[in-house]
């Protein structure tokens, strides 16, 4: 199936170029990797024609919290991926003895579930203390 039609007012039809100097491209540019812009074209049509950018700022006291929060939701995913594995073997094991060792095995690491969330919470706390009105 094709790409539908543009309307005959919404097709670009005219090219417009323009030079510019080194210092106003890298401006520029470093202004299109903070919009929701795909091109610096795409923005600068934007300008000329009055429309609405986008401008996404990035709070830089977020970025320790926020690779911490990372970090712990990547060890909780290999945690999970760990406790899946225990228990299928837990389940196709055939004498007691190979499911005591497997119950034992994931019983740890529901210990080490237990740590990370008490971590996640007390990053969520001080964000809350930061960020949220009292």
């Amino acid at each position: 199936m094709s790409r539908p039609k543009k309307a005959e007012q919404e097709q670009f039809r005219h090219l417009i170029r323009v030079r510019v100097n080194d210092a106003v491209y890298e401006r520029l540019t470093k202004l299109q990797k903070q919009t929701d812009c795909r091109s610096i074209c795409e923005m600068a049509r934007k300008i000329l024609s009055g429309e609405r950018i986008n401008v996404f700022h990035r709070e830089a006291s977020l970025n320790g919290p926020m690779e911490e929060l990372a970090l712990i939701r990547k060890e909780l995913k290999a945690i999970g991926i760990n406790i899946n594995q225990q228990t299928h073997h837990f389940h196709i094991s055939e004498n007691s003895n190979e499911r005591a060792f497997y119950f034992s095995k994931t019983a740890t690491l529901y210990k080490g579930v237990d740590n990370k969330v008490d971590q996640l919470l007390i990053i969520v706390a001080k964000l809350a203390e930061k960020w949220l009105p009292k």
